[in-house]
């Protein structure tokens, strides 16, 4: 199935208010294990996350991993090694076009979706590429998560994702994650008739923190031309450059 782009952004907020985006985009990749067009939970609250970014002017696109042929594995395409199909070089390319990646998805025995991890796993496999100054080339993107279920592990699911992120590059704001459990379950899902899910304050108010977070982020690092390329480039790394680390002795 193809991303869902954003629909035409509102025309409510004047052209000089100073917290408009227009210049981002965000990518949310949401994570359940349903394929379209079966409900998603996780896909309720990606709307809500999504429509404070349409608002306020950033390009949004959602894909459904699930509907994607992602061959699993840890190389950047890996019909070259001896995978049919492999759909992840395609999605990279929405990564690598998305100032914010937003990983959403459900929580099973307390832990995030297999999907969620084969994600994870296929944003790994292109970690050591670089970008054009020679940092790993997730520097410079924002990076957050939303998890949904009714059993506990919200927390953990959060903490790996995010943990995730930041060791390939993402940088990750204050308040980067939110979601929804109800009560402890089994019990209704987030979009399930009198769930309570939609209209949870804890939820919402984290669920906007956490978009506002991401934007005004990502706003900082573009202005900024990314991060300073200066002490983390792989690439005068591996020319020999140690930058005021003490050189290997070879001897």
């Amino acid at each position: 199935m193809a991303a869902q782009p954003s629909p035409t952004p509102s025309p409510t907020l004047a052209s000089d208010d100073p917290y408009r985006f227009d210049d981002l985009r965000a990518l949310y990749i949401n994570c359940t294990l349903k394929p379209s067009p079966q409900q998603s939970h996780t896909q309720g609250l990606i709307d809500k996350s999504r429509a404070i970014m349409d608002e306020r002017g950033v390009a949004t696109d959602v894909v459904r991993a699930v509907d994607h042929d992602l061959a699993p594995g840890v190389y950047p395409d890996m019909t070259e090694h001896g995978f049919t199909t492999d759909a992840w070089p395609a999605l990279y390319e929405q990564v690598m076009a998305a100032d914010i990646l937003v990983l959403a998805g459900p929580i099973w025995l307390g832990d995030n979706s297999s999907v969620t991890k084969q994600v994870v796993e296929r944003l790994y496999s292109c970690s050591g590429l670089l970008n054009s100054k020679g940092q790993y080339a997730y520097y410079g993107r924002v990076g957050g998560c939303l998890i949904t279920g009714n059993e506990d592990g919200v927390k953990h699911c959060a903490m790996n994702v995010l943990y995730s992120l930041q060791h390939l590059g993402y940088t990750i704001p204050p308040q980067a994650d939110a979601g929804w459990i109800g009560p402890a379950g089994p019990g209704p899902s987030y979009l399930d008739p009198g769930s309570g899910g939609p209209e949870n304050d804890f939820t919402n108010r984290n669920t906007t923190f956490m978009t506002w977070n991401l934007m005004h982020m990502a706003a900082m690092l573009k202005r900024a031309e990314g991060i300073p390329p200066h002490g983390n480039q792989r690439s005068e790394w591996d020319a020999g450059c140690r930058l005021d680390a003490p050189n290997p002795d070879y001897r």
